[in-house]
């Protein structure tokens, strides 16, 4: 089972993760929210690509 979170506290609201894997994230009061716990499995890689995309580091993907 795969998890994301989004450490508020880096999140700079970019929305970088909501453009690439919007099935796992969205914006919400100019942050980034998860909106898949867990992640579903057919959106693993997208969820990474977000991950590593995220100019902040603000998101975790464990699993």
């Amino acid at each position: 089972m795969i998890q994301a979170m989004v450490i508020e506290e880096k999140c700079t609201g970019c929305g970088v993760c909501a453009a690439i894997c919007s099935e796992v994230f969205e914006m919400e009061d100019a942050l980034a929210k998860v909106k898949a716990d867990p992640v579903p499995e057919s959106t693993k890689e997208e969820c990474v690509e977000a991950a590593e995309s995220c100019p902040v580091q603000a998101i975790a993907v464990t699993g």
